[in-house]
């Protein structure tokens, strides 16, 4: 068992459910039950997910969280896709918010594949 807090990608995870909260608070008042609440939830699933798997007996049991984590990501890289082109976001905040899910993709699979392959 480890602190989810001391790890890097879940403080970006972190950051990345702040900022979603902050965009989507500019949302017409139409999706606030829809895309905007589906876009909170699948940005607060990432890093709740690498906070549950942290407080798992194995590393086995994390990286099955690290998984789940990586399916919000997507979730959350689809749900800005959409956004941006229904205009709720701009062009340049899609393009900030891209990065950032990428990035914590790129460590989540990292870190799974880490754990993956130290004997689970």
């Amino acid at each position: 068992m480890q602190d989810y807090r001391n790890l890097l990608v879940w403080r970006k995870a972190h950051i990345l459910a702040l900022e979603i909260y902050r965009i989507s608070r500019d949302f017409p008042e139409t999706e606030r039950y829809g895309l905007a609440s589906q876009m909170r939830r699948g940005a607060t699933s990432i890093a709740a997910n690498i906070a549950e798997g942290c407080g798992r007996n194995s590393d086995r049991e994390l990286a099955r969280f690290l998984d789940i984590a990586q399916g919000s990501a997507m979730e959350i890289d689809y749900h800005t896709l959409l956004a941006k082109d229904l205009e709720y976001l701009a062009e340049s905040e899609f393009v900030t918010l891209k990065k950032s899910i990428s990035e914590i993709r790129r460590m989540l699979w990292s870190f799974t594949e880490k754990l993956r392959n130290t004997g689970l």
